[in-house]
């Protein structure tokens, strides 16, 4: 069995597409509404994306308790940076359990918790 994509709904699409695509750097794939009320984007290259769905109609929050999305990065310093310039707050770390390993979390527009680590 072959992991395909993680799912993500969101409140407002454009907020989400502009955190995915300029902050974590996926490349938009796929871009649709199935229906006047939905509209489902999916990001990522190769076999393993983020989707997106915003469904105004039903206007679910989603719960974010527990739930991460894991990215990795060549320079954790750089990101920093990067997310700092952008004006968006590292929730927490940089955390360095290992030799081997550094990474921070940051939160989405809709919560979700975003880690960027770096393996050294």
């Amino acid at each position: 069995m072959k992991f395909c994509w993680t799912t993500l709904q969101v409140k407002d699409m454009e907020a989400s597409l502009a955190f995915y695509e300029t902050i974590v750097d996926l490349k938009l794939m796929r871009r649709f509404s199935p229906t006047d009320d939905m509209e489902i984007v999916f990001l990522g290259e190769g076999s393993t994306q983020v989707e997106l769905i915003c469904n105004k109609k039903e206007g679910k929050d989603a719960s974010c308790d527990g739930f991460s999305l894991g990215f990795v990065t060549k320079s954790l310093d750089d990101t920093m940076n990067f997310i700092h310039s952008k004006g968006i707050k590292i929730e927490s770390g940089p955390y360095q359990p290992n030799p081997h390993t550094r990474f921070i979390y940051v939160q989405d527009p809709d919560g979700y918790t975003v880690q960027f680590v770096e393996f050294i």
